[in-house]
């Protein structure tokens, strides 16, 4: 099989980790962009990267490159591909389009223009047409503008790759499953430590922290990828790739453990926990993280979502004081991270981060923050390694 260039798209922040990602799962020529990454392999690769990346929202398999500054250029330059290659007169198939220029303005217009320039191909070669479905279609195109340069691509997987299949049930504000899984590789989280979540809403973090721990592959919960419904579909490929993905699990020997005081929110997790299949290796207990203690007696990684007032009405001053004051005296040889985009609150988590990066949770600007809990006082600390 012959390699082909892919585009895996991500949110802002995870590009290098998702080209690392890339680059351990055996992809070839990685070049990092601006909420994307470049690469190549073939075609069982490009059903690999689907199943396996836990930081890829979409991967788009690029078809066609032109240049258009008018409607009639566009509607020449789609014509210009031999559409019967991947779609046949009976199929449907929808087309998603995202424009940075000053020659087109609408997405919708130009997603309609190249309808029409497809549907007219099918029309004058066989008389039928394909027709479009918004919701189950046959074959994804996606269509992306920057300035004059126009790319054609097919969407190999369907519905946003954060659709991971395991969550039914949801909280108030439940985190992307991709920004968790982000957020816990940014973290440094590999499965060799205790691991608590002490605001775990409906487990989104602890599902995907287990998944990682246990090397189990991002989406092999999922019900299903566009390329499924493509002419050159192979599923014996695909149950060899799932086959070979799963004999590279491994057992974890640590805790993950999950508070939440809202007893919904409890039962909401067990339930994913289940349809992930890690109820082996994660608990969820009905606590408020203020009350508590650390259990365990070595390190532990914890990563949380903490309200910010976006929808929750909370005094987030006294919320964020409490939270630093039990992370300071509750849990020494602890290393927690958690995401805010209320950047005021964090002035009252009374610790100074070892680390800040800048995230986006859907379209609020958010930091990513880490703070190290050491046994007994970090100067103690210091003196002991200095000494040995």
């Amino acid at each position: 099989m012959e390699n082909f260039k892919m585009i895996a798209k991500t949110f802002f922040g995870f590009e290098e980790i998702l080209a690392q990602e890339l680059r351990v799962l055996g992809a070839q020529d990685v070049e990092i962009g601006t909420r994307m990454v470049s690469f190549k392999g073939d075609k069982g690769f490009m059903y690999k990267a689907n199943l396996s990346l836990r930081t890829a929202l979409k991967i788009l398999k690029p078809i066609y490159y032109f240049r258009a500054k008018t409607d009639a250029l566009l509607y020449k330059g789609i014509q210009g591909i031999d559409w019967s290659k991947y779609l046949n007169a009976n199929q449907t198939f929808v087309i998603d389009t995202t424009i940075h220029s000053d020659f087109f303005k609408h997405s919708q217009f130009v997603s309609q223009k190249a309808k029409d320039a497809i549907v007219d191909q099918f029309r004058e070669k066989t008389g039928v047409r394909p027709s479009i479905d918004k919701e189950y279609p046959d074959l994804r195109i996606n269509i992306h503008i920057d300035k004059d340069q126009v790319s054609v691509a097919l969407d190999t997987s369907g519905n946003s790759l954060h659709q991971r299949g395991y969550r039914t049930a949801t909280n108030i504000a439940p985190i992307n499953e991709v920004l968790a899984a982000g957020m816990l590789l940014l973290a440094g989280w590999e499965g060799k430590t205790d691991f608590l979540d002490p605001m775990c809403g409906s487990g989104t973090i602890l599902i995907e922290a287990g998944m990682i721990a246990c090397n189990i592959p991002a989406n092999i919960n999922r019900k299903e990828f566009a390329f499924e419904k493509w002419n050159d579909w192979d599923n014996d490929l695909f149950d060899q790739i799932i086959d070979a993905l799963m004999k590279r699990t491994r057992e974890f020997h640590y805790t993950i453990k999950g508070y939440d005081k809202a007893p919904s929110a409890v039962n909401k997790a067990i339930d994913n926990i289940k349809n992930a299949n890690l109820d082996d290796y994660i608990k969820v207990e009905q606590q408020n993280f203020f009350d508590t203690n650390k259990e365990t007696s070595g390190p532990l990684q914890m990563v949380f979502n903490p309200p910010y007032g976006e929808r929750l009405d909370i005094d987030l001053e006294r919320f964020y004081r409490e939270m630093g004051d039990t992370m300071k005296q509750n849990y020494p040889g602890t290393h927690a991270w958690f995401i805010t985009a209320n950047l005021e609150a964090l002035k009252h988590v009374g610790l100074k981060p070892s680390r800040k990066i800048k995230l986006f949770n859907g379209s609020l600007e958010a930091r990513l923050v880490k703070y190290e809990m050491y046994e007994g006082s970090k100067r103690t600390k210091f003196q002991v390694t200095e000494g040995e």
